[in-house]
């Protein structure tokens, strides 16, 4: 792997760990008041952070899949950008 695919499985993995601190904070939202929005909030942490989990994985275990440094570039971006979003959002939430 190169530095690229190491940089996106790090920020894979820091969105996993936020990802968890906000579908934690959904699910004692959803407890507490049952609500269809916290429902919502928690559906979309829970398929989020399936979605990077399996990224984490991918970038392991299909290596020769991403041959291309600009692929492996605009994966880095993505997901980069992606740990901006969820750090506004946990900012927000926990907040």
């Amino acid at each position: 792997m190169t530095l690229w695919m190491y940089s996106a499985t790090l920020f894979a993995g820091l969105n996993v760990l936020l990802l968890l601190a906000l579908t934690y904070v959904w699910v004692t939202n959803y407890r507490r008041f049952q609500t269809a929005i916290t429902l919502g909030f928690l559906s979309f942490g829970v398929v989020l952070l399936i979605e990077n989990l399996l990224a984490v994985y991918f970038f392991f275990e299909m290596v020769n899949f991403y041959t291309n440094t600009a692929a492996q570039q605009m994966v880095l971006v993505l997901r980069f950008l992606e740990f901006v979003a969820l750090t506004c959002l946990t900012w927000v939430i926990v907040r």
